[in-house]
């Protein structure tokens, strides 16, 4: 497995990343089908944090709940002849002294084929730590915590995932904490390395203050560019209603925050959702507010104009968008709404018009039947024949969730 494992390339679609080869959909009609339904057992209970992609196909994800010791659960499905899958769990967390278990974040990977995951409670300190999994030699996976918040300030923030960069390097949002002496931190931005004795050690990146620069940043993951800098979102803004900004690196290890976008409420979208950024090859933003789908299009004076590119009404197209937006090297996006459709989310898609113009179509609408899941909460991946993968926390033949795909 190690061998395995440490040759594939792996896609970061679900990760984090700048997202610039996906494959274009296949133009047939769309196909929606549960690849897996958890049992609530020891094949895990309520898939979080979305879905890894690698080359070959294979996906890897966390469930919050359930496994052997039932703190949880790292797994794996492997497409197989006609359409299978064939799901093996990697890690079930134990409860044990020290070890983290209840995981809510995405995995990310790095270039030896070791899987990193987070949550936002639990681990020694009981704030919530990072932990890795690593390919054995032949099989079995080897689970450490390498890092353990430890309370006041150093608290991870809800529904927190990860991001990684090409040294390694694991980014996340700290949370707001307000402690017993009645001072409030306003969440920040954490960076944990690698040392070279085999230890990790976090660095605070950026603080917020809560004032014109934000506060509480609310879940959803970092986006790292091939430069380094930091993208997200944070829930409260200048306007109360959120922004995006940007984490600029520097040298000797400086970093400094740029507010790119301060959202205003109304028809401009309130930043609540925790979705993940994307970014195109020509350097345009993609996100998602609790009702809309935008871009942020950067001008000659480096500041950036937001176009809402759909407006969800809440009906039959779906409502309340918190996983944020997958990109496609043809430019079309995919995403997922939590509610509405049949009342249980969506999966949609929206395509670039030749006049600026975006069309979305609803792929897929959740119905709580015949075993279908309800209620997708994290970033769809695509594999490469364009087809599109994701997760319901609940549903499923036992309401424990399933992990399904989606055929454009």
């Amino acid at each position: 497995m190690q061998q395995i494992i440490r040759k594939r390339a792996f896609c970061f679609a679900a990760a984090a990343v700048v997202v610039f080869a996906l494959c274009a959909p296949r133009a047939q009609g769309q196909v929606e089908k549960v690849i897996h339904s958890f049992t609530g057992g020891t094949d895990g209970l309520n898939p979080y944090g979305g879905l890894l992609i690698d080359a070959s196909g294979n996906l890897y994800g966390v469930t919050q709940y359930g496994g052997t010791y039932g703190g949880g659960t790292v797994y794996e499905l492997s497409p197989g002849s006609g359409g299978t899958w064939t799901k093996t769990v990697l890690y079930s967390f134990t409860f044990g002294a020290g070890d983290i278990d209840f995981p809510t974040s995405n995995l990310v990977v790095d270039a030896k084929g070791n899987l990193y995951g987070m949550t936002w409670e639990s681990g020694a300190n009981g704030f919530g730590g990072i932990f890795e999994l690593s390919p054995g030699s032949n099989g079995p996976w080897t689970e450490k915590v390498i890092y353990s918040f430890t309370g006041g300030t150093d608290v991870v923030s809800f529904q927190s995932y990860l991001a990684i960069d090409s040294a390694g390097n694991l980014y996340g949002y700290r949370g707001n904490f307000i402690s017993t002496s009645g001072t409030t931190s306003y969440g920040g931005i954490f960076e944990i390395h690698a040392n070279a004795n085999g230890t990790w050690t976090e660095k605070v990146l950026h603080t917020f203050s809560g004032g014109n620069d934000g506060s509480a940043p609310y879940g959803g993951q970092l986006v790292v560019d091939s430069a380094g800098n930091l993208y997200g979102q944070a829930y409260n803004g200048a306007r109360d209603f959120g922004l995006v900004f940007e984490l600029v690196r520097g040298l000797n290890g400086s970093w400094s925050e740029k507010t790119l976008h301060t959202f205003t409420g109304a028809a401009d979208g309130f930043s609540v959702a925790p979705g993940t950024l994307v970014i195109d090859a020509s350097g345009n933003i993609f996100g998602t507010s609790v009702w809309n789908a935008f871009e942020l299009v950067p001008d000659l004076n480096g500041t950036r104009t937001e176009k809402i590119l759909h407006t969800f009404n809440g009906g039959s197209d779906g409502a309340y968008l918190e996983a944020g937006l997958t990109l496609s090297t043809s430019g079309t996006l995919y995403g997922t709404t939590y509610y509405g459709g049949m009342h249980h989310g969506t999966v949609f898609q929206l395509t670039p018009g030749s006049n600026g113009t975006w069309t979305e179509k609803v792929l897929h609408r959740f119905t709580a039947t015949g075993g279908d899941g309800i209620y997708p909460n994290s970033p769809l991946v695509v594999d490469a024949h364009g087809n599109l993968f994701g997760t319901t926390m609940d549903g499923g033949i036992s309401n424990s969730g399933v992990v399904f795909e989606v055929t454009p």
